[in-house]
């Protein structure tokens, strides 16, 4: 009993030891917090663009005169929205996952404490009925 004792905490300290040697960053929340902000406004300023291009585009009668609005403002309008609302989906997916994994390790911590308990309840039951004998 004694040698799994000085095992397990040999083991712990390896533990311990592996994990402080670890060299995580930690997400900046400032610079996640301004990429959401630039991730809302480019579909917002993609969007104005569209607009300006349709606007600009619907004065002209030639379809020649038209082009230079489709390509400048449309497209570029276009590219704006989908980026941004990729950036946007990038983001919330993080953060979704973020509370899934949190909520995950709370419980398996949970079921792991309620398994101790359990195993040391039967321990003490196997011990007690070991005494009386």
């Amino acid at each position: 009993m004694t040698d799994t004792v000085q095992h397990d905490s040999a083991a712990v300290e390896r533990l311990e030891e592996g994990v402080a040697a670890l060299r995580l960053s930690e997400p900046s929340a400032d610079l996640e917090r301004n990429l959401l902000r630039v991730a809302v406004a480019l579909p917002v300023i993609g969007l104005i663009l569209v607009g300006l291009a349709w606007y600009g585009a619907s004065g002209s009668g030639y379809v020649a005169y038209q082009i230079p609005y489709l390509i400048s403002g449309g497209l570029i309008g276009l590219g704006l929205v989908l980026i941004g609302l990729g950036l946007f989906v990038r983001f919330s997916l993080t953060k979704l996952f973020r509370f899934w994994l949190a909520r995950l390790v709370y419980e398996h911590q949970t079921q792991t404490d309620r398994m101790v308990d359990a195993v040391a309840k039967v321990e003490a039951a196997i011990h007690r009925t070991n005494s009386t004998q």
